[in-house]
């Protein structure tokens, strides 16, 4: 049996673009710099923020693989001070959550990886190409306008997309033709059954991101 490592939590705040921001740590206990993901949480607008199943779900599994997480809450939730920006102010929150997580101590910043959940993969998807620090992305249920797919056919990083069949939003067909023409490393895996929000396939979806992260850091 595979022991699984003890993995601390801790509560951060830190700076934003002049406001405070806050989010959660979790760190497996290890005697060597880890790779780390940024995790962002879906729409604040309609009760998103970094306690969602999902993004719970992926921190957790993160962990289990000995990868460190940092998930946290974009401006106006919780306790992250601001106001909801339409997502131009929370790129700027996801760009502070990747250099606190860099600076962070037991962060192998040579592999920092980032995920989005729904609302936030068109954040996710604007910020990785545009940092070089940004190893790895993945997007799941993601709502990606024109311009966010312009943003990744550049993008030449491992990439996965993730869709549940009965997503009521999000067409998983139209997901893997449009995912299909962006540069390789690219895959997009569709789960049978799952919906929109995932319920009942939280461990399922976070063992597929912390696979793809974990083959990604190690290629």
């Amino acid at each position: 049996m595979v022991e699984r490592p003890e993995v601390r939590q801790e509560q951060v705040k830190f700076p934003g673009a002049g406001i405070e921001l806050e989010g959660v740590l979790h760190l497996p206990r290890a005697d060597r710099p880890l790779p780390a993901v940024v995790v962002c949480h879906p729409h604040p607008l309609y009760g998103g923020d970094m306690h969602n199943n999902v993004v719970l779900a992926v921190c957790q599994a993160l962990g289990r693989a000995s990868m460190a997480a940092f998930r946290f809450n974009f401006r106006g939730v919780g306790k992250s001070q601001g106001v909801y920006d339409n997502g131009v102010g929370e790129q700027t929150d996801l760009v502070a959550a990747l250099a606190f997580l860099e600076s962070a101590s037991g962060v192998d910043t040579s592999r920092i990886g980032l995920a989005g959940y729904s609302f936030s993969t068109g954040i996710a998807a604007r910020a990785a190409p545009e940092n070089e620090k940004v190893r790895a992305l993945a997007l799941i249920s993601p709502f990606l306008a024109a311009s966010e797919w312009e943003h990744l056919r550049s993008y030449r990083a491992p990439k996965l997309f993730l869709c549940g069949t009965h997503d009521d939003f999000i067409s998983s067909e139209e997901l893997k033709r449009s995912s299909g023409g962006l540069p390789e490393p690219t895959r997009c895996e569709i789960i049978q059954r799952a919906d929109h929000f995932w319920w009942g396939y939280e461990g399922e979806v976070a063992e597929r991101v912390a696979a793809f992260f974990r083959a990604a850091f190690s290629g």
